[in-house]
C-alpha cells in the first residue's frame, strides 16, 4: 500500500467483537490504529454500536469512553426491543444505515476504505464507493467454521484481510486485560463518565471531527 493514501476505517462494533470472540483473541485499539497509521494518512477511524440506554451498567461504556478520546469517532444509537412471532423479547441494534451515510459523505476525502465487518448488507455499499474510486479493503475471517465474511462481501472488496492473520499486530496480550469493571455482575452502579471534549462546529470537522486525548447482546 501507498504511504500517501488517505485512509479511513470503519468498524461495525457487533460484527467485529463477534467475530474476535469466535476466534479467541481481544483487540487492541490503539495498535489497531497505529497498525493503519503506518499504512498511510489515516484520516479518520469510526466506530459503530448500539447501546441498550436503561440497562443501570453496560460492560460496553468503558470501552465507548477510552475509544472517544483516543482518536475514534464513535457513532451509537439506542437499541430497539421488540417482541417476536413466538413471544420472545429480543432487542435490535441495526448501524447499517449510519455507517454507510459516512462512508459516502466521506468517499470524496478519502483514497481506501477499510471496513471492519463480515455482513453481506454492505455488499452495495462496497461497489458505491469502488464506483467513485475508492478502493476497498474488507476485515473479517474465513478461518471459522462457518466464515464470519459473507462469501458476496468478499467477493466484491479490492482485498480481503484476514482478522486472524492480523491478530499478532492489533491483538491485546492475554495478559494484559484488564480487570473485570466495577458493576459488571451487577452489584454496583456505572461510574460517571468523564466530561465531553468541545466537537468543532464547523463543515465536516462537526460531523467527522475526532476528539483526541462488549459484551451487550443484541441483533443485527
Amino acid at each position: 500500500m501507498s504511504g500517501q493514501q488517505r485512509i479511513a476505517l470503519f468498524i461495525d462494533g457487533a460484527n467485529l467483537y463477534a467475530t474476535t470472540k469466535t476466534l479467541g483473541f481481544d483487540i487492541d485499539y490503539k495498535r489497531l490504529l497505529k497498525e493503519f497509521q503506518s499504512r498511510g494518512t489515516l484520516v479518520r477511524a469510526f466506530y459503530y454500536t448500539a447501546l441498550v440506554e436503561d440497562q443501570e451498567y453496560s460492560s460496553i461504556r468503558p470501552l465507548i469512553d477510552w475509544l472517544d478520546y483516543n482518536g475514534y469517532r464513535v457513532v451509537t444509537k439506542p437499541t430497539k426491543e421488540f417482541v417476536d412471532s413466538a413471544g420472545r423479547r429480543k432487542v435490535k441494534g441495526n448501524m447499517d444505515i449510519e455507517l454507510a451515510i459516512d462512508a459516502l459523505e466521506l468517499a470524496p476525502y478519502i483514497d481506501h476504505m477499510v471496513l471492519f465487518s463480515g455482513d453481506g448488507d454492505f455488499r452495495s455499499l462496497v461497489e458505491a464507493l469502488q464506483r467513485r474510486g475508492v478502493r476497498v479493503s474488507v476485515v473479517s475471517t474465513v478461518t471459522t467454521q462457518p466464515p464470519m465474511v459473507a462469501d458476496e462481501l468478499r467477493r466484491q472488496a479490492d482485498e480481503f484481510l484476514d482478522l486472524s492473520q492480523l491478530a499478532s499486530r492489533i491483538g491485546r496480550d492475554p495478559s494484559e486485560r484488564p480487570q473485570r469493571a466495577p458493576g459488571e455482575n451487577g452489584d454496583r452502579p456505572e461510574r460517571p463518565r468523564p466530561p465531553q471534549a468541545q466537537v468543532p462546529s464547523a463543515g465536516l470537522e462537526r460531523r467527522y471531527g475526532i476528539r483526541q486525548g462488549q459484551d451487550d447482546e443484541f441483533e443485527v
